[in-house]
């Protein structure tokens, strides 16, 4: 039996009692975290161009887009929101996966929950529960053994369309049959690539909204008859023969599914950057505090790092060092070294078009060489050793294996709070702690829609 199956079987019967504490309070954690990145992403480039395209083509009025009074169809919906949540890369991230499992889920439960009408918060919880259990499954299961980053796929885009589509078809209490049409339909739409980082485009931004408005079309159109692959992963022609030349792991795939669910080991991030680029942000920030390092007083800085961050986060090196785009910042090490070092904090701010001008911190990457060294690698995110040598002949090193937000040192409720309060600065401050109160109780909530109205 195809594992698709399984999946569905999994989405058609799953209750919220079977969901585990650890999993319905890292899931509560997720949504919090997805929607205040969206606020947070209400503004940038790419996000306000899908907005706008959104508005002028209108439709029937079903969802929400979060921070507008525009309702329109629930796929164009989802898809504004994600791409507003993935427009910071500040939305959460499973290590081991190297993917973004909750923009998937999240925008799609809320979307189709509002357009179907009165909505509990349990079965928000659950739905999200599956969806992002199935988006960091399909990602751990993929080349085991070998880093993702080098198969030049966007994961999170890749899997969003089959991930987006059961959670969709979940919502709309689809059978399990017509999940299994969904995911196949999903399954015909995939792609997502990486050479939009390589190159700064906006297009980054906009790859998990293209797969979500795929997923939840694929649900809308398997809800109406149309019949979609059954062997979508595993067949002779599935997901894994024509994506990944046959080489992935049906046992980490499918093992304990239902029992087990990898949300609960999905990190929340603490910087608005892709997730390789904290540990070095870590180091970076314990030189300048702890050590007392400034700017002004450095007279070199090796970074050493593994050949598959040197490849994703560190060339062109031109454009790590001086960022064409703010994407180009998001997914730099030596940018993200350098904004530690200057501003002590690394935030929002570090990240727009104006910051990567900044003259100070662009003196500070000027200053940087690069070394490889792969004995650095390990599960999640390499870390990146970052040596100092001051204008005074002095050496400072600093290596952060476990990362701020990882599963060692994890982001609580109130720190996931905190964070969404830096980023909801479009809300009044009522509506804000309003939100926080209902998502941190949302098991008890009756209408997610009450959600939904103070978003908007």
């Amino acid at each position: 039996m195809d594992a698709a199956v399984l999946f569905a079987r999994n989405f058609a019967n799953t209750k919220y009692d079977d969901l585990s504490c650890d999993v319905v309070d890292a899931t509560k954690k997720e949504i919090l975290d997805l929607l205040g990145v969206a606020l947070g992403g209400i503004s940038q480039p790419g996000a306000t161009h899908v907005c706008r395209l959104m508005e002028e083509w209108g439709g029937k009025e079903e969802s929400s887009i979060i921070g507008s009074r525009l309702k329109v169809p629930a796929p164009n919906a989802a898809q504004a929101n994600a791409t507003m949540a993935h427009a910071l890369d500040f939305d959460d991230v499973h290590e081991a996966a190297v993917m973004h499992p909750g923009i998937a889920a999240i925008p799609v439960a809320l979307a189709v929950a509002e357009a179907e009408g009165n909505f509990i918060g349990k079965e928000l919880i659950t739905a999200t529960a599956l969806g992002v259990d199935m988006m960091c499954r399909l990602a751990l299961a993929t080349t085991p053994g070998k880093n993702p980053i080098d198969l030049g796929w966007h994961l999170t885009s890749l899997f969003g369309f089959v991930g987006s589509a059961a959670t969709a078809a979940r919502i709309m209490g689809l059978p399990e049959e017509k999940i299994v049409d969904a995911i196949g339909i999903g399954y015909h739409q995939c792609a997502g690539n990486g050479q939009c980082v390589k190159d700064g485009a906006l297009t980054k931004r906009l790859g998990p909204g293209f797969a979500i408005k795929g997923g939840i079309t694929a649900a809308l159109l398997a809800k109406a008859g149309v019949t979609g692959s059954t062997n979508s992963f595993e067949g002779e022609w599935g997901l894994y023969q024509q994506y990944m030349d046959g080489d992935y792991s049906r046992e980490i795939l499918t093992a304990d599914l239902g029992k087990r669910f990898e949300g609960a080991n999905v990190a929340i991030k603490p910087y608005p950057c892709c997730r390789g680029v904290h540990p070095a942000i870590d180091a970076g920030l314990s030189l300048a505090i702890e050590d007392g390092i400034r700017s002004e007083d450095i007279k070199e800085i090796v970074l050493t790092v593994t050949d598959a961050h040197l490849s994703l986060l560190c060339t062109p090196e031109e454009a790590k060092k001086s960022p064409r785009s703010p994407v180009d910042a998001q997914f730099s090490i030596p940018w993200g070294v350098a904004s530690a070092i200057v501003g002590k904090r690394v935030g929002l701010d570090d990240f727009t078009e104006s910051a990567i001008k900044n003259k100070d911190v662009l003196e500070v990457t000027r200053k940087m060489r690069l070394e490889v060294d792969n004995t650095l690698s390990k599960p999640g995110p390499d870390p990146t050793r970052v040596k100092i040598t001051s204008t005074d002949g002095n050496v400072f090193e600093k290596v952060v294996q476990v990362p701020l937000g990882s599963l060692e040192r994890p982001m609580s409720f109130d720190d996931c709070a905190n964070k969404f309060r830096d980023c909801a600065k479009s809300l009044d401050s009522g509506r804000v702690e309003k939100i926080i109160e209902l998502v941190g109780q949302l098991e008890q909530l009756e209408d997610i829609r009450e959600i939904i109205r103070l978003l908007t």
